[in-house]
């Protein structure tokens, strides 16, 4: 067995169980007596909007428009799909995203809004409420992606800054809608997803101020304002569960980070790995991550407990970068420098993290491998990782290693995937 191979190919089973082309197309409904309006927006968007042109009736009235991340485009014939800005939004999603809402204002009963919801959706899918700018919007999410927040934490303050996210876009539609959700968040709540565009919103317009107040955020005085117009209630709150909105859509989610953990599994286990999948959410800082994974890692090379070697230690989720330093890389690579930095090189433990959408962070990789030899390279060129890791250099790191995972976008987003084998 080549552990190097073996990561990359169980990298490669988890992505072909999120692959739109192919999970789409069991989820469509029968068209409706009218037309039917396909929007949407996410890393995966389109992959999905190929996928519903692919099976549609070619009689049946079929057109729309979905916004993903630049580059991860794809040619479609009745579907427009528009690039724009990620992670931080850009004029290209807001008018993208308002052709979206003013569409789906106009469908009547007869209709159906089909939403291919993903991953990304929350940057790409940017309309300002009427009370702020986008540039107001654009200085409050750098703020959001700096301090460390959670994906959740960082949708709410996004849906009450909004004029289509949390529930506004069912709001706006008359027709029947199928939302299908490809899920990049943790509890796979589609209301996370994307901000939930066609989702009932528990969350107010005080715990969005709560939360920029917890991480010390600085914030425009539009925003403060809006914010504090809400809390008065001067402002509508996004719809809640049990609006009449609700009763006519229907979330569904399609894929999800655990069918791809399993996925990976099945793999291992066909080659002769036993595989153990520590869960498919989890969350907090990637660098402490990273050293509770360590420890277990080194309890099974060294006692075999709880599992046997050769094993598979697999999970998903979305952990954070609390961003202190300069340097370069996302999630994956803080959590994998982390590992090794705690390993230093320990024998016969192997690691892979990858984002699922092909992008770690803003960077051009979707993460990065480590063998037990790459510690030594690395010293030799040098490189501490103790001290990349001060710096946030994740991708500095794996970079001069030579040791990054690029697979170019994968047009498909159910968050990370992280395999530590141990031989």
């Amino acid at each position: 067995m080549n552990p190097r191979e073996t990561l990359l190919a169980s990298f490669h089973a988890a992505l072909a169980a999120a692959d739109p082309l192919q999970i789409v197309p069991q989820h469509l409904p029968k068209p409706p007596k009218g037309r039917t309006l396909v929007v949407g927006a996410g890393k995966a968007a389109a992959s999905m909007a190929l996928a519903v042109e692919q099976h549609w009736p070619a009689d049946a009235p079929l057109d729309g428009t979905v916004i993903t991340r630049y580059a991860h485009g794809l040619l479609t014939n009745r579907i427009t799909v528009v690039e724009a800005g990620h992670p931080v939004p850009d004029e290209a999603g807001a008018a993208a995203a308002k052709r979206i809402l003013d569409s789906a204002r106009r469908l009547s009963r007869d209709d159906l809004l089909l939403a291919l919801i993903s991953g990304g959706g929350s940057s790409l899918l940017s309309l300002p409420a009427e009370t702020i700018t986008m540039a107001d919007l654009k200085a409050v999410t750098q703020e959001l992606l700096r301090c460390g927040a959670t994906i959740q934490e960082i949708n709410t303050v996004r849906k009450h800054l909004s004029a289509i996210h949390g529930g506004r876009l069912a709001v706006a539609c008359k027709a029947e809608i199928l939302a299908l959700v490809v899920s990049d968040v943790t509890g796979d709540d589609p209301t996370h997803v994307a901000s939930g565009p066609c989702a009932p919103d528990p969350t107010t317009y005080q715990d969005a101020l709560d939360i920029l107040n917890r991480y010390e955020c600085r914030i425009p005085k539009a925003v403060q304002e809006t914010l504090a117009r809400g809390i008065r209630g001067e402002l509508a709150e996004t719809p809640k569960p049990g609006d009449k909105a609700f009763a006519r859509t229907e979330n569904r989610v399609i894929a999800t980070a655990h069918q791809s953990l399993a996925a990976a599994a099945k793999f291992f286990q066909a080659n002769g790995v036993c595989a153990a999948i520590l869960g498919d959410s989890v969350t907090g800082e990637a660098r402490e991550v990273a050293k509770v994974y360590a420890a277990l890692a080194r309890e099974v090379k060294a006692h075999g407990e709880p599992w046997q070697p050769p094993v598979a230690l697999i999970s998903g989720g979305e952990c954070t970068v609390t961003v202190r330093g300069s340097g370069r890389g996302g999630r994956c690579a803080e959590f994998l420098l982390s590992l090794i930095n705690e390993l230093q090189g320990e024998d016969g433990i192997h690691a892979l993290a990858c984002d699922t959408d092909g992008i770690d962070g803003t960077e051009n990789n979707a993460g990065a491998i480590a063998a037990p030899e790459a510690f030594a390279r690395a010293a030799k060129l040098g490189l501490r990782a103790d001290k990349l890791l001060a710096n946030n250099d994740g991708y500095g790191y794996f970079s001069a290693l030579g040791d990054l995972v690029v697979t170019g976008p994968t047009r498909t987003n159910v968050n990370d995937y992280r395999a530590i084998l141990v031989v």
